[in-house]
């Protein structure tokens, strides 16, 4: 496994090193990474699957080293590094293992395989991104008929949809994209045209922000686009932003909904200096993006914390199993945090947290907190 490499290092290097680090993922991981852990577990001399609790370190009772499966439809998009990192320390607060498997680019049928895969190898728990509002119904009940709890993350069913999954773990989509939507229109005008740009139109974990947009942009009057681009980061999405706007000029605004076309359209905009003819604004805190917001080159970005769509997961299929299914699942709301400007100072730090390093840190609360 690969890990981030010295502070100088180039932006472009570590979006390199992240991605090499999200293909060699795809196996079981489970390493106790938490320093705080790794000492306790040094003095008992003892690995996190046997660590037994005592009153200076009251963890949880001895239990048996479940293994889960995180099933996702972009396994070796960057934004899903942060992800990772959330298992691996849920993990290793727990002593547990998981596995990180799905699809590179969003074919459900490679997903609905890895969910059976995840069943017929009795897995203690599977949580999986529902980017169909159909497809997944299967073997979700095929996992609860025989004992395996299912957590939704990053993506769920859309309204007038049913899957028996315990829970969702992610932000409300819809919400999220009419709240970003709200933030554009002091940027616009009526009659303005604003591309949507999206990676895989119709998909469950993304479609819905733009259509939680759409209503919020007729009423203000706005001429709004879909552009889809590519499931693949990097080239594929940018020249597909560029021909796009090669034909339409007169575009004002570019509004993004994941996080490889976020970095697409804020290297598009600086890199062709666009900031006075061209806005945009991102979705999630890639460092591209960050950077732009940073410099006014976007006006903003979502952090839809990346980190705790995998650690919550995690915890929260552990305690169903420790627990003997007690501690049944609840869906958790991971948010909408708009970042602007003012607020783009503390993502520019290399964390864990948000992905853009894997070294452990302790970071000071703001003294404030807005609201």
């Amino acid at each position: 496994m690969t890990t981030d490499r010295p502070d100088e290092i180039s932006a472009a290097q570590r979006e390199v090193s992240r991605r090499r680090f999200l293909r060699n993922v795809g196996v079981v991981a489970s390493l106790p990474v938490l320093s705080g852990v790794a000492e306790i577990l040094g003095e008992q001399g003892a690995g996190a699957s046997t660590y037994a609790r005592n009153s200076d370190h009251p963890f949880f009772a001895k239990h048996p080293k479940y293994h889960f499966v995180m099933v996702n439809h972009v396994t070796t998009n960057s934004f899903f590094t942060a992800t990772i990192y959330g298992c691996q320390d849920a993990c290793a607060l727990t002593g547990s293992s998981f596995q990180w498997t799905g699809s590179t680019n969003s074919i459900v049928s490679e997903m609905v395989s890895a969910m059976d895969s995840a069943i017929a190898s009795s897995a203690k728990g599977i949580g999986v991104a529902l980017i169909n509002n159909t497809a997944f119904n299967g073997p979700t009940n095929t996992a609860l008929d025989v004992g395996i709890p299912v957590i939704s993350y990053n993506a769920d069913v859309g309204p007038g949809f049913v899957n028996h999954r315990l829970a969702y773990v992610g932000q409300s989509n819809l919400t999220a994209g009419a709240a970003v939507a709200t933030r554009i229109l002091p940027h616009v005008k009526s009659g303005d045209k604003i591309g949507g740009i999206i990676a895989t139109p119709g998909t469950g974990n993304i479609q819905p922000r733009l259509d939680g947009a759409k209503p919020i942009f007729k009423k203000a009057g706005i001429h709004f686009v879909e552009v889809g681009t590519s499931a693949t980061e990097g080239s594929p999405e940018y020249n597909k932003i560029a021909a796009w706007y090669a034909a339409n000029r007169d575009a004002k605004f570019m509004m993004t909904v994941d996080s490889g076309d976020s970095n697409a359209v804020a290297e598009f905009i600086v890199n062709n200096k666009l900031q006075k003819k061209l806005s945009g604004s991102g979705w999630d805190t890639g460092v591209p993006v960050i950077d732009a917001v940073a410099s006014g080159a976007l006006i903003l970005t979502v952090d839809q914390q990346a980190y705790l769509q995998g650690f919550d997961t995690i915890m929260q299929l552990f305690l169903y199993n420790i627990s003997g299914g007690l501690m049944k699942p609840t869906d958790t709301d991971s948010g909408t945090a708009i970042v602007t400007k003012g607020l783009a100072g503390p993502y520019k730090r290399k964390t864990r947290w948000e992905g853009t390093t894997s070294k452990e840190g302790v970071l000071k609360p703001p003294g404030s907190i807005p609201f």
